[in-house]
């Protein structure tokens, strides 16, 4: 039986230089937008909201885990949750405080060691990673002045399944940040679960009875796979307000 592609050792290291790599690990050529770098900061610091009680935040996708640890100097207790155990593993021992050595492929057989560490300005203490499946939440999970969950989606095999368990999980008056890629994938989506429209419309349509639209970005990204191929995508983000 093959790896699922989210426990391989390739995509823990893409994601580890994606969630902590420099703008020089990053980046080989001039072309390329930096505007686009540091997405997991980016999904907390330009959505967040600016008012509001700020004592519990769910990050959900948390990956490994970066924007978890912005999260931590805004909510005195985050809670990130990935299905994936590997990601999850590495979120913890930055959280405890090692360095990850990992691989960044730069083309063919070469590859360049890095080290990954946990942001300096973080409050580890604050989090709590844990493995987990976002259509099937713990019902203890309790409930959280915001709930992030970036680029998460469309990577569910049934995402109404979250956006229903959403009013439960936000308190009243408390935020919600999604962001997406809108990149509906049969290999990660059956079709019949994709939006007949947008995205955006989707969102409107499922969220609109207990939540209302605050705020909506455009946020680039840059995903490196090795110095001559990158993935650069615009996702959607949008932040709505628990009624």
């Amino acid at each position: 039986m093959s790896t699922p592609l989210y426990e391989t050792p390739r995509l823990l290291s893409e994601y580890l230089l994606f969630h902590y790599g420099t703008e020089a690990e990053l980046i080989s050529h001039p072309s390329l937008p930096s505007a686009a770098l540091d997405f997991a900061v980016r999904t907390v610091s330009q959505l967040l909201p600016t008012t509001g009680s700020c004592t519990r935040a769910l990050d959900l996708g948390c990956a490994v885990g970066r924007s978890s640890f912005e999260l931590s100097k805004h909510y005195s207790e985050v809670i990130g949750i990935d299905y994936s155990q590997s990601f999850v593993q590495a979120a913890e021992r930055l959280r405890q405080g090692e360095s990850i050595a990992y691989q960044r492929h730069d083309e063919g057989h070469h590859f360049t060691t890095l080290n990954a560490s946990a942001p300096a300005d973080g409050l580890p203490e604050r989090i709590h990673f844990q493995q987990g499946d976002a259509m099937q939440l713990p019902p203890d999970l309790g409930t959280f002045d915001l709930v992030h969950a970036a680029n998460l989606l469309c990577r569910l095999t049934d995402p109404e399944r979250l956006l229903q368990r959403l009013p439960e999980l936000v308190n009243p008056g408390g935020s919600l940040i999604l962001t997406t890629p809108c990149t509906w994938l049969e290999d990660f989506t059956p079709s019949a679960h994709w939006p007949q429209g947008t995205t955006l419309a989707w969102l409107h349509q499922h969220l609109d009875a207990t939540f209302q639209l605050q705020e909506r970005q455009d946020l680039p990204f840059l995903i490196r796979e090795h110095s001559r191929k990158y993935q650069h995508t615009i996702a959607e983000g949008t932040r709505w307000q628990r009624r």
